[in-house]
């Protein structure tokens, strides 16, 4: 299982799939940050929308992300002041003017940028930007993965940029309580193939290790700097995964000094429970347990161009990797 979805589009775009020997199958995990976000922390991002006095501040994927049938698009058409952002300094310089929330999905790739922010707020005395913070952490989901044993895997392709960050440390659980290989692995096709050898020779020789392939980016540490900043800012929760459920402290949400910064604090949300789709398979797709050709809405109904569920939306979904290149 690869749970990247960077990883997921570059196995996709260079056709890396094809060339696997008969009997090896490589499923797409929780790898992509919208994906996994569910209905109702996407609402919360909708109410904000809503509201005349806000402006809601979000990375350009959320924005097509259907809900009920609707999407902050839409919103943004009716009226809602939501803006597009490419770095999260940019919703700082609107917070200057206007009351600013920032809707914060992603994983540790992603959280020590907002951490950045919330830091730069902090010493410019801007108080007029708050967080809905929906970050999640990889580590706690790759468990949650093993003990639910949907999925029956026999190893793991590591995210290359979370692991960046979190460093190689946090993976060491899956080698020594479940016996299974993982290696860390950069995007490029030789990375990934490199990775996928890794894999292989370790299931064969059945010796069990954590390999990084990716050491021109990786380091055994991780990013200090940026972990530094995540635990000034953040404290681990425990949070909802679409497809799989609770998992204790998977989630970050901000620690209890900095909750004037907290939107889910600051502001009153109605709590919204909203059905997936009828036949959309997204959540199994998440968990791997199929591919998304499996799905029966795949290029049928749900497309990029009239997505059901998120892992169509987002160019990490799987399914949206699979259309595209597949």
């Amino acid at each position: 299982m690869e749970v990247c979805g960077t990883h997921t589009v570059s196995l996709s775009r260079f056709g890396i799939r094809a060339l696997l020997p008969k009997g090896m199958r490589i499923v797409s995990g929780p790898g992509c940050p919208v994906c996994v976000t569910t209905n109702s922390d996407i609402s919360k991002a909708f109410q904000v929308a809503s509201r005349e006095r806000y402006g809601l501040a979000t990375f350009g994927d959320m924005m097509r992300v259907p809900l009920g049938g609707v999407t902050l698009f839409d919103l943004k058409a009716k009226g809602g002041d939501v803006r597009i952002v490419y770095s999260p300094m940019e919703a700082l310089h609107l917070a200057r003017t206007k009351e600013v929330v920032f809707l914060g999905v992603g994983f540790e790739t992603t959280s020590p940028a907002i951490a950045s922010l919330l830091d730069q707020a902090r010493n410019q005395m801007i108080s007029n930007i708050s967080l809905l913070s929906f970050f999640k952490l990889i580590p706690p989901a790759l468990r949650a993965l093993l003990d639910n044993g949907e999925s029956k895997l026999d190893g793991f392709l590591l995210p290359g940029h979370v692991s960046t960050i979190i460093g190689m440390q946090p993976y060491e659980f899956i080698v020594k309580e479940y016996g299974i290989p993982c290696a860390i692995a950069g995007f490029e096709p030789v990375d990934i193939l490199l990775a996928i050898y890794a894999l292989a020779k370790m299931r064969a020789a059945k010796r069990p290790a954590l390999v990084n392939t990716y050491t021109r980016s990786v380091r055994k540490e991780g990013n200090r700097r940026a972990l530094e900043l995540l635990e000034k800012y953040f404290q681990p929760v425990g949070v909802n995964w679409r497809g799989l459920g609770f998992i204790p402290q998977s989630g970050l949400k901000l620690r209890p000094e900095y909750q004037d910064m907290n939107a889910e604090t600051r502001f009153e949300f109605k709590q919204i429970e909203i059905p997936e789709p009828t036949g959309c398979r997204c959540s199994d797709v998440i968990k791997g347990a199929i591919l998304p050709n499996e799905c029966l809405l795949f290029r049928r109904s749900c497309k990029p161009e009239s997505p059901i569920g998120p892992c169509m939306v987002s160019s990490e979904g799987a399914c949206a990797a699979f259309y595209s290149y597949g």
